[in-house]
């Protein structure tokens, strides 16, 4: 069953700006990029023209690609609703969270495992990533028609919500893809575990009860007023927060960082902190996973978009080391090369993101790289294996952990964390 007090006490230790009922993620705080790009739109120019003038520019009835919300074009889409859900700390819903917004225009999109909500300026397509936004394009049309014209030059702000939903669902599915699972597998899944069938988490979304929500903001102002009025914290910068009495993990993120006012820089971003949540939430989040994979990972998923724009995790109140190169194969090269690569086993032993040094995100890319090209399948029997873990009672049981990871490293790949690190190095010389 889930323990509900485990979290609780859990969270008193990980964060100090912490609001009842809710457990603080670690903060992705660091962007850097190695290019400026130019053609963005200034960040209030929310640029639209109503279909209903009586009514908010968010408002489904102002959305032109829906035609006004419209069932069968939302249901071609894959969309549940467009507002009125639950979202937030309870027992706020979109309602709540635009009236603490109220200067802001939120366009709210609920998926089948997303809440969503998107409060973004129009902006201009940029030379790089034109031929990236035209194919993502060419396949709305196929649900919203000809209102979409894949060569635009202007993502407005109803197509950029229309946008995002699409690449979370997209992301979400190469993260089932990886762990080797579909939405059936959490099909039955019920709050109280019956300890006969195999634990796959207390909800129908990779093990949580609640839909993983998200709240993309369009200044470091209003994203200071959510996480201060709505979750009880002082941060200024990306925030993942798990919300314990809906089952639900949140990202909260605003464009005044780094680079985020570029979409292919804000997309990667995104991705790189579901990555966490996603996995944090498979089997249901009751303990953090493991430092080493989690931020591998992220990274990993993150590159595959743009390789320019990386995110750097560490915990609250300190900086991450960051860097603007794009090409990491060369880095993590120099240091298995030159020995000074971290050593598996000490990474395996990391604990917060605060440890983490510049070597440690180079090295932890081309890990998760080196399994992901060379061991797929030992990813999924790895995630299944360590998440979710049980005693005989039915409560959690981090305590396995560390044999549960050793002993699927001498299972699946049949090595001990000594032999992994050489033939990982083995590849890197090789391949990078």
């Amino acid at each position: 069953m889930f323990n509900a007090s485990l979290v609780r006490r859990l969270s008193c230790l990980r964060c100090l700006h912490q609001a009842a009922g809710h457990r603080a993620m670690p903060v992705a705080i660091a962007l850097a990029t190695a290019a400026l790009l130019g053609g963005l739109a200034p960040a209030g120019a929310f640029a639209q023209k109503p279909l209903d003038k009586s009514k908010p520019l968010g408002d489904p009835a102002n959305d032109p690609y829906t035609k006004g919300g419209d069932p069968e074009l939302m249901k071609a889409a894959g969309y549940v609703s467009m507002g009125g859900f639950e979202f937030g700390p309870a027992p706020d819903t979109t309602v709540e969270t635009n009236k603490y917004l109220s200067y802001l225009e939120i366009r709210w999109i609920e998926t089948e495992h997303f809440e969503i909500g998107v409060s973004l300026p129009q902006v201009k397509v940029t030379q790089s990533e034109r031929e990236k936004v035209r194919a993502e394009l060419t396949q709305m049309q196929a649900f919203f028609g000809d209102e979409i014209d894949p060569r635009t030059r202007v993502l407005d702000p109803w197509l950029r919500a229309h946008l995002y939903a699409k690449r979370v669902e997209e992301h979400y599915d190469a993260i089932q893809a990886m762990l080797g699972v579909s939405d059936k597998d959490f099909a039955d899944n019920r709050p109280i575990w019956n300890q006969r069938a195999k634990y796959m988490g207390t909800g129908p979304h990779l093990g949580q009860i609640g839909k993983y929500e998200i709240l993309l903001l369009p200044s470091e102002g209003a994203a200071k007023t959510y996480l201060r009025d709505r979750l009880g914290l002082t941060t200024k910068l990306t925030q993942r927060w798990n919300v314990i009495q809906r089952d639900s993990m949140t990202v909260i993120i605003h464009t005044d960082q780094g680079k985020l006012r570029v979409d292919e820089s804000l997309h990667g971003h995104l991705v790189f902190n579901l990555t966490h949540n996603l996995l944090n939430g498979f089997k249901h989040y009751s303990y953090d996973m493991p430092v080493w994979i989690m931020e591998g990972a992220a990274h990993w998923f993150e590159r595959q978009y743009n390789p320019r724009f990386n995110t750097f995790d560490a915990s609250e109140g300190s900086a991450a080391e960051k860097s603007s190169k794009s090409k990491w194969e060369p880095e993590a090269k120099k240091l298995v090369s030159s020995g000074k690569a971290p050593s598996f086993a000490s990474m395996i032993g990391l604990r917060t993101f605060s440890e983490l040094e510049l070597s440690h995100h180079f090295v932890l890319w081309s890990i998760f790289d080196y399994l992901m090209k060379v061991h797929p399948e030992f990813l999924a029997k790895y995630f299944d294996s360590t998440a979710g873990l049980k005693n005989a009672e039915g409560f959690d049981d981090y305590s396995r952990f560390q044999d549960e990871q050793r002993a699927v490293f001498k299972d699946e790949l049949k090595m001990d964390y000594r032999t992994f690190e050489a033939a990982w190095k083995e590849w890197v010389l090789a391949t990078y």
